[in-house]
């Protein structure tokens, strides 16, 4: 198998996690035992999707009817990184050299030393509930270039825009909403979209959203300068490890696969903190009407290393561990060391001049798919652990959020596919009580995005009758317990609560979505909604440290005006690229 990668030469560039069906697609052959994936890394690059779609093509007797069709119309997708061309619908082409397509619409070139795409992006969704319409519409470019089989080169700019009343800036947040925000300094509806940051508008927002990046590649790994969205951890809603949920950021990145039994990864990203540094600022003159002016203050600096280190001892199951540290300031060079234990370093930059040391996590996650027809997984983040809080006796609890689920396919039903995972966060996991070195960019929780103290229950059947159709039924039940901040003088009071002591909100959602992937890349969509989002009062005595709100506070904190309450929302769409 590691020939078959290196034999592929193709673009190492990442490919959108929003281009579910070759997600999916990839998961269920690995489920089927036909290829072996490591699910807890992603994006997965371009190069290792055509690896393993050209791993399949030589197993085609293992494939039924619709696998068959689906693999030919993914190799079409990725027909630039296997050295040949794509089948188009309307096209001009020389057959050799270079296609300019109108269905899909793209223009590729390859030769021996050079290759390139350039795709436009183009959507609209409508969403509409008896709350009235929301649009969301985007438009952009995708270039990819790959030179000599050893630099790939990318980039892509979206712009976004939504309207509808529910999104003017007097009701997305109600005065409790934006007395918690101003405390917390970090968005906190509970519900899972990607963050952006929003040019402020009265009508809704407009955002964009640039990925991009520049990678060395060989077969046995890539050093690399992307700004990109992460996802580390197994899951099938949303990983409690780095959910890609935050906005896009640069980092360093190193990836190693010097062998088929492991495999390197490393980031040091460059986050923003969304904290204002007095010590940084620059004036300008003449700024009010009155000639006064005024000093604007900058972000305070905020980092992330990061690794993960993967074996595979045998075909199929994957063994991942890792570590991190969320640092600001100063830029310290020290954290560029891969292979390194974190917490460690940062002790050594700390602990001599008695000041206060940074943020650092431990990752576990655990993958199989050795099981016929079956991923099987389970995934810890450790903000904070003490063995201490282990002992008979001791109420108090480690910051940790674990994850588990399984998901079955192609048996005892072809094309059918089952899924159920259950994700809980203990009290004061993701926090600190350092706003500049909490788990967030942009002031968006990088892990699950219930945040401590919570629970979700997720469910799903899926179903393929057809090459380029999915039918999806899910069930979601998110829980959030008591609130409360990471108060240093009575951290271990809090810690002593009672996980989901007080269910202080929860949402019931109970989604169907049909997607037609019309050509590669582009998708027809018919998503309905219901949820039931509300909030309740707590029951017991309120300590130090919580932020404690009635019922409907914790409606008005956790859940977007559009969700609610009871609400039936039916989405329909088109897209071009991602």
């Amino acid at each position: 198998m590691l020939m078959l990668c290196i034999n592929i030469n193709a673009q190492d560039i990442p490919e959108n996690t929003s281009y579910t069906r070759i997600y999916d697609f990839l998961d269920e052959l690995a489920m089927d035992g036909i290829i072996d994936i490591n699910s807890a890394l992603k994006p997965y690059s371009r190069n290792m999707i055509a690896a393993k779609l050209k791993e399949a093509q030589s197993k085609d007797s293992l494939l039924f009817k619709r696998q068959k069709r689906d693999l030919d119309f993914f190799i079409s997708e990725f027909a630039n990184e296997l050295d040949t061309m794509p089948k188009a619908y309307v096209h001009y082409t020389n057959k050799k050299t270079f296609d300019l397509s109108l269905l899909q619409p793209q223009f590729i070139f390859h030769n021996k030393h050079f290759k390139a795409s350039i795709r436009p992006i183009l959507g609209m969704h409508v969403y509409m509930n008896g709350n009235g319409p929301i649009l969301k519409r985007w438009y952009g470019a995708d270039l990819q270039m790959d030179i000599v089989n050893h630099i790939s080169i990318w980039g892509s700019i979206r712009d976004n825009s939504w309207t509808g009343k529910y999104l003017n800036k007097n009701k997305v947040k109600t005065e409790a909403e934006r007395s918690y925000m101003a405390r917390m300094s970090q968005p906190d509806f509970l519900y899972n979209l990607p963050g952006v940051q929003y040019k402020e508008a009265n009508y809704g927002g407009d955002y964009s959203d640039v990925r991009a990046g520049i990678r060395a590649y060989a077969w046995f790994g890539s050093i690399g300068f992307v700004k990109d969205n992460l996802e580390w951890g197994d899951t099938y809603t949303c990983s409690n490890i780095i959910s890609g949920r935050q906005p896009s950021f640069p980092m360093i990145e190193l990836k190693l696969t010097p062998c088929e039994w492991f495999r390197f990864d490393y980031i040091h990203g460059f986050m923003i903190s969304n904290v204002l540094d007095s010590t940084k600022w620059y004036w300008e003159e003449n700024y009010s009407d009155i000639g006064v002016g005024k000093k604007h203050y900058r972000p305070m600096n905020k980092y992330i290393a990061a690794n993960m280190f993967t074996f595979i001892p045998i075909k199929g199951l994957h063994l991942a561990f890792g570590n991190s540290v969320i640092y600001s300031g100063e830029f310290q060079p020290i954290f560029l060391i891969p292979f390194a234990f974190f917490k460690s370093l940062d002790h050594l930059t700390t602990k001599g001049m008695q000041m206060e040391n940074q943020n650092s996590q431990v990752f576990i996650n655990l993958s199989t798919y050795n099981i016929p027809h079956t991923h099987l997984f389970c995934s810890f983040y450790i903000d904070e652990f003490s063995l201490e809080r282990w002992k008979p006796g001791n109420k108090q609890r480690n910051l940790v959020s674990y994850k588990a689920g399984f998901s079955v396919s192609n048996w005892p039903l072809k094309n059918v596919s089952v899924g159920f995972e259950y994700t809980r966060s203990n009290i004061l996991c993701y926090k600190h009580s350092i706003q500049s070195i909490t788990w967030a960019s942009n002031s968006y929780n990088m892990g699950h995005y219930l945040g401590d103290n919570s629970q979700q229950f997720f469910a799903f059947i899926n179903y393929k009758p057809i090459r380029q159709l999915n039918l999806n039924l899910s069930y979601t039940k998110d829980q959030k317990g008591n609130d409360y901040e990471y108060l240093r003088r009575n951290t271990k009071e809090i810690l002593s609560q009672k996980v989901l002591k007080d269910i202080v909100w929860e949402n019931d959602i109970v989604s169907f979505k049909a997607l037609y992937e019309v050509w590669p890349n582009a998708y027809a969509i018919v998503n309905v909604d219901w949820n039931y989002a509300r909030g309740h009062n707590p029951t017991s005595a309120p300590i130090l440290g919580e932020n404690r709100l009635d019922a409907k506070g914790y409606e008005d904190l956790y859940t977007p005006s559009f969700y609610k309450g009871s609400n039936v929302t039916c989405t329909i769409g088109l897209s071009i690229g991602f």
